[in-house]
C-alpha cells in the first residue's frame, strides 16, 4: 500500500447542533476574540449574542465583505493587534474561514503579509506560532475549515496567492450543516460545485491515497445528487450531504492536492468579477474532459470512474456525462468566463501562469498552454 502523511486539525465537530460548541472552546481557549464574520450578520448573531452576554470573554468583530485581499488581510492584522486578540473565530463561508486563518497565522508575526504569501511574495516560514483559531463555515464549498493554507488576492500582481502553514491548521472546525439552511441558491450552487470540484480533483490526482480515496467514492456521488435536490427544494437532508462533501473535499485536498481547475482558478481569480466556487464550477467539466483525453492507466481509469458517476446522479449517457454537468450548470445560473470579465486576449496569459500554481502539482498529467486554453475557451 502507497505510504502516506496526513495534516488534519486538532478536532472536527460534525453534525447538526455542534455550533453549540463553539462558545464553550472560546471559554477555554480565550479572553479577547476576534470574530470575522460574514457581510450579513444574520447567520453569526446566535454566536455574537452570547459573547455579548459572557462576563469573561471581551470581543470584537469584523465583517468579511468579499473574497479576501492583501489589503483586508492588512486591515484584519492590524485590528487584531489593536485589540489584543488571543484567538480568532471564522464564522462564514470560505472567504471568512481564510481571512481568519490568514490573521490567526499572521497577527503574531514579525514581517509584513506580503513576506509570508507563495509566489507574489517572499514565501517565507511563519515566525511565531499561530493564535488557536475556531472554523465554523456557514456555507457548504470550500473545507476551508481542515485545511493549512488561506487564498488570498493581490490586487496589483492580478493573482491568488496562498499563505501556507501546517501549524494554520484550525485547533477546531465544527461543521453544523444547520448554518446551511436556506443559503441563496446562487450560493448553493457556486459553493457546491467547488465542493464536488474538491473531491473530483483529489481523486484523480497523482497524490491521491487510500485515506482520500474512502473520503471522494463516499463523497462524489452525494455531492452530485444533493447539489441536483437543492436546487430543486430545500432539503435539510441534502444540506447534510453538502456539508459532507464539503468537509471531505476539505480534508482529501489538503492530503492528496488538487488539478487544473484550482490551477487554473488562481490566476483566473485575480482577473475575473466572480466567486471562487464560480470559476471552478464552470471549469469543471472541460478539465475533466481534457483530462480525460489526455491520461493513461490509472489516471484514466479515475476519470473514469468519475464519469459514470456523474452520468449516473445525471442519468444521462456516459459519452454525455461531462458537457451535461456544464449545461446543467448554465440552467441553474452558472456565469461564463466571458460574463466573469475574463477576455479572451488574457487566456494564454492565464495558462502560462497556471502551469507554475502549486495545485497544477496535482494534475493527474502535465497539460500543455494550449490544452489549459482549451479548458477555458470551453469554459466561455
Amino acid at each position: 500500500m502507497q505510504s502516506f502523511r496526513l495534516q488534519l486539525p486538532s478536532g472536527i465537530q460534525f453534525g447538526r447542533g455542534g455550533a453549540e460548541e463553539a462558545i464553550h472552546w472560546i471559554e477555554s481557549h480565550a479572553q479577547r476574540v476576534l470574530v470575522i464574520r460574514g457581510q450579513s450578520s444574520n447567520r453569526s448573531a446566535w454566536l455574537t449574542d452570547q459573547l455579548q452576554a459572557h462576563k469573561q470573554v471581551v470581543f470584537t468583530e469584523l465583517p468579511c465583505p468579499r473574497e479576501p485581499d492583501l489589503p483586508l488581510v492588512e486591515a484584519a492584522v492590524s485590528l487584531g493587534r489593536e485589540f489584543g486578540a488571543d484567538a480568532l473565530v471564522g464564522l462564514g463561508g470560505g472567504a471568512v474561514i481564510d481571512l481568519a486563518k490568514a490573521a490567526a497565522g499572521l497577527i503574531p508575526a514579525g514581517g509584513q503579509p506580503l513576506d509570508y504569501l507563495e509566489v507574489v511574495g517572499k514565501g517565507e516560514r511563519l515566525d511565531a506560532e499561530p493564535l488557536p483559531f475556531l472554523a465554523v463555515p456557514t456555507t457548504a464549498g470550500t473545507g476551508a475549515e481542515v485545511t493549512a493554507n488561506a487564498v488570498i488576492g493581490v490586487p496589483e500582481a492580478r493573482r491568488k496567492v496562498s499563505l501556507r502553514d501546517p501549524r494554520l491548521l484550525p485547533d477546531l472546525a465544527i461543521v453544523d450543516p444547520a448554518l446551511t439552511d436556506t443559503a441563496p441558491s446562487s450560493v448553493t450552487l457556486a459553493s457546491g460545485l467547488d465542493a464536488i470540484t474538491q473531491v473530483i480533483e483529489p481523486y484523480i490526482s497523482g497524490y491521491a491515497n487510500a485515506f482520500t480515496d474512502l473520503l471522494c467514492r463516499d463523497a462524489i456521488p452525494k455531492g452530485l445528487c444533493a447539489i441536483q435536490q437543492l436546487m430543486r427544494e430545500e432539503s435539510r437532508e441534502a444540506r447534510d450531504q453538502m456539508a459532507w462533501t464539503s468537509l471531505c473535499g476539505g480534508l482529501a485536498l489538503a492530503n492528496a492536492k488538487l488539478g487544473a481547475v484550482h490551477g487554473l482558478a488562481g490566476p483566473l481569480g485575480g482577473v475575473a468579477t466572480a466567486a471562487h466556487g464560480e470559476i471552478a464550477g464552470v471549469l469543471l467539466p472541460w478539465a475533466l474532459a481534457v483530462n480525460e483525453s489526455a491520461c493513461t492507466g490509472t489516471a484514466a481509469e479515475r476519470v473514469g470512474e468519475v464519469k459514470v458517476w456523474i452520468a449516473k446522479a445525471f442519468g444521462v449517457p456516459e459519452a454525455k456525462a461531462f458537457s451535461h454537468l456544464a449545461e446543467w450548470s448554465r440552467q441553474q445560473g452558472l456565469p461564463g468566463l466571458r460574463d466573469m470579465g475574463v477576455a479572451e486576449a488574457e487566456l494564454a496569459d492565464i495558462a502560462r501562469a497556471a502551469q507554475g500554481s502549486s495545485s497544477m502539482r496535482g494534475n493527474p498529467v502535465d497539460l500543455s498552454v494550449d490544452q489549459l486554453v482549451e479548458i477555458m475557451h470551453s469554459a466561455w
